[in-house]
């Protein structure tokens, strides 16, 4: 029996034709990059904490912004991640100012802004300060961040849940 080519068209057709196979995985994998890139979005700005540092908890509603953050656990002195000086140290030291804080937070304050609206955050600072570290200690932190030129200092708190 000789096939007209269309009927062989429409067997070739048939028998090359599969059920539509739909991946799932890249399917789940599109829609986990979707959600956290919502999540990532909203305008919730979160500072995140060392595990060592247990702040202090206010009632304050100010969101955070992106500053230098200078984290003082119960032993060491970090200016954005990188460690500067030991707490001991820091309290042995004679004067108000913290000679390696302050070498670090000049080289910060050093660095250029790209934006000219963004020049003001560049002279702020955010202190995490554990809740348990002496008054002694902050007051050095904020005296040298303000001899580096550091005006406008913010201090990371846990909000409070409202009742």
């Amino acid at each position: 029996m000789k096939l007209t080519p269309i009927q062989k068209r429409a067997e070739r057709k048939a028998r090359n034709h599969q059920g539509l196979d739909m991946n799932l995985v890249a399917l789940i994998d599109i829609f986990t990059i979707l959600i956290f890139f919502l999540m990532s979005s909203t305008g919730i700005e979160v500072l995140s904490s060392a595990r060592a540092v247990k702040l202090p908890q206010s009632t304050a509603e100010k969101v955070p912004h992106e500053t230098v953050v200078i984290t003082i656990s119960a032993t060491d002195i970090v200016v954005d991640g990188r460690r500067v000086a030991s707490v001991a140290e820091a309290l042995q030291g004679e004067g108000d100012v913290i000679a390696p804080l302050k070498a670090e937070l000049d080289l910060m304050a050093g660095r250029q802004t790209i934006r000219k609206e963004n020049e003001a955050q560049a002279k702020a600072v955010t202190i995490m300060g554990d809740k348990d570290i002496p008054y002694r200690l902050l007051r050095k932190v904020m005296t040298t961040a303000a001899r580096a030129n550091f005006a406008d200092v913010a201090f990371a708190v846990t909000q409070k849940a409202s009742t």
